[in-house]
């Protein structure tokens, strides 16, 4: 395959691996309210889904990087589809309490990250070789993230309303398989090329040292830090609004899991075009005003519509305006993290700082089922707006977010790297909960 087919393969294989990470979002829910379940213990399945997503990235990076990056993402597929199979072949057969879904859950999000991780890393060697500019190809590659909402979300909303929660897990295991499939069919071989002037990889010190490079790698980066806590906050409030309040307010205000999905689709669907339209001029507009303006669109309008009660039509309409907002985010920090991380360390912390912004997930999803039902949940959407709007302008205060700008070019033409780091660098791998 020359290279742009290549390419094209590597979004196919995200398209498809990351929809059924989306169906699964949609499923698991329903799982737990078809048994008799809570809002709390929406909460609960939320959160026992998003922990190994945090643990995967921490300790998973290193081992991407010994393991393979197109074997990490086949491996990755594999468990997910054994993980998700095995929810209603128990449940149909010798039965499945509680605590073995929540087993089942756990097992299946573990290794999404480092297969992921995996992926990404072999992005900018492949871009370069079809002659596809670093930011128009991060856009494509969030593109395919946003595209596989607006295919998952809607199908898994269906299925689940056609057939029932259980036997859409059984086809989501199927999705993941394709993506095993493919992946092991159409990138095997893919290396992860260098830049011409990159500094030459250090032999691998052992796991725990790597990983520990990798951390003060991380560390080093005035930037990084702000955006990681920024990124955590408005995560762990997108967590609770994606994994916990939306599929309660479909069950309650809406049409239950069709309604979910349209509305999960609809905004996918929007992020899709937001994304693929930004990466044609994303080198052309400054990066930290259009990133403010960006995220604060991208969770006002999506929650402040649910928190006034209104009904489906409204809802959807918020989610094409958030979701084209936000479609415009994860392009400009993935440019960021690319241009700033040495290619021999991208899997290792790709997979920490994955960790470092998801680690407020799992406390959304459960602090959004235990709020919902202490205050109601339009009362729950109305606080989670408030906070999020006041997070989100906070790179508005200049400082060391001024780093997220472009590097100016040195008379070799390399960016200027005298940019306040203190000889260190670093990045960020950015997820919004409500993609």
């Amino acid at each position: 395959m020359n290279a742009h087919w290549r390419l094209r393969s590597l979004l196919a294989v995200q398209v498809v691996s990351r929809t059924g990470n989306v169906a699964t979002t949609i499923a698991v829910p329903f799982v737990v309210l078809s048994r008799g379940g809570s809002a709390t213990d929406v909460g609960i399945a939320a959160f026992a889904a998003t922990v190994p997503i945090v643990l995967g990235g921490a300790f998973g990076g290193v081992l991407v990087e010994r393991f393979g990056y197109v074997r990490s993402s086949v491996v990755s597929d594999l468990v997910s589809a054994a993980t998700l199979v095995a929810i209603p072949l128990l449940a149909w057969t010798v039965g499945l309490p509680a605590w073995g879904l929540l087993v089942l859950v756990f097992l299946g999000g573990l290794f999404d990250t480092p297969g992921e991780s995996g992926r990404r890393v072999l992005l900018p060697g492949l871009a370069t070789a079809a002659g596809i500019p670093l930011e128009r190809a991060v856009g494509h590659f969030e593109a395919s993230v946003r595209f596989s909402v607006l295919l998952g979300a809607p199908a898994a909303g269906l299925l689940v309303g056609a057939v029932g929660p259980l036997l859409a897990l059984a086809v989501t295991a199927g999705v993941f398989a394709a993506a095993a499939v493919l992946a092991a069919l159409t990138l095997r071989g893919a290396m992860v090329h260098p830049e011409p002037d990159a500094a030459p990889a250090e032999p691998s010190a052992g796991y725990w040292r790597d990983l520990a490079s990798g951390l003060r790698f991380c560390a080093r980066d005035p930037l990084f830090r702000l955006v990681i806590a920024l990124v955590l906050v408005t995560n762990l409030l997108d967590a609770a609004r994606s994994t916990a309040l939306l599929p309660l307010y479909a069950d309650r205000v809406l049409d239950g899991a069709q309604a979910l999905g349209v509305v999960s689709g609809t905004f996918g669907g929007a992020a899709f075009v937001g994304s693929l339209a930004f990466g044609y001029v994303a080198h052309r507009v400054p990066r930290r005003i259009t990133f403010v303006v960006c995220f604060v669109l991208a969770g006002g309008p999506s929650l402040v519509v649910p928190a006034l009660g209104l009904g489906l039509p409204w809802v959807l309409g918020a989610c094409v305006l958030s979701g084209f907002a936000a479609g415009a985010l994860n392009p400009i920090l993935g440019a960021v993290e690319l241009e700033r991380i040495p290619s021999h360390m991208r899997a290792r912390v790709f997979g920490l700082l994955s960790a470092g912004s998801w680690a407020g997930i799992p406390l959304g999803g459960l602090a959004g089922g235990v709020v919902a039902d202490a205050i109601g949940v339009t009362a729950t959407f109305g606080v989670v707006a408030v906070v999020y709007t006041v997070v989100t302008l906070s790179p508005l205060l200049g400082g060391s977010w001024r780093l997220m700008e472009r590097r100016a070019p040195t008379e070799s033409g390399r960016p200027d790297e005298r940019d306040g780091q203190g000889g260190g660098e670093g990045a960020l791998v950015f997820r919004t909960g409500s993609e």
